[in-house]
């Protein structure tokens, strides 16, 4: 039972350092209002809310999502845990505005949504290729080519 507890705790720790990542390289909005505005300009990718978050802090996450191909989960973790994780008090509603990092939290859940994951990997291909596009145009553009 102890391995048990030990793998678990591995994969909420490596959930939680992505979280923890994201907010050290400025790819993620923390709270209801940064995250609203991340939503309506398009730019959030993963919205994820905390497991003790009120009902109206879920509805607003949903709605924010709404329409888009936005993903919105609750996550396991409390906001509590979530604060820790980012250097707050607590923290019940975050964002991820970069689309691989969000499908790295995604996977490092202990039970991950098979819609959410396949839908961030869409997007995570598709913004590599587009970046892959903007590199050979940039190289192109260098050397002289149309």
């Amino acid at each position: 039972m102890t391995v048990w507890i030990g793998r678990w705790r591995e994969a909420v720790d490596k959930a939680l350092n992505y979280l923890a990542l994201a907010r050290k390289g400025g790819r993620v909005e923390l709270g209801e209002e940064p995250v609203g505005a991340a939503a309506r300009a398009g730019k959030a990718y993963l919205m994820i809310v905390a497991s003790d978050a009120g009902d109206h802090t879920w509805r607003r996450a949903k709605s924010f999502a709404a329409g888009t191909q936005q993903q919105c989960i609750r996550v396991a973790f409390t906001k509590d845990e979530l604060g820790l994780a980012i250097g707050r008090t607590s923290l019940a509603m975050a964002a991820f505005t970069d689309a691989a990092l969000a499908l790295a939290f995604v996977k490092a859940l202990e039970k991950p949504q098979a819609e959410v994951v396949e839908a961030l990997e869409a997007k995570a291909k598709r913004l590599k290729s587009r970046q892959q596009e903007a590199k050979a145009h940039q190289r192109n553009v260098r050397k002289g080519k149309k």
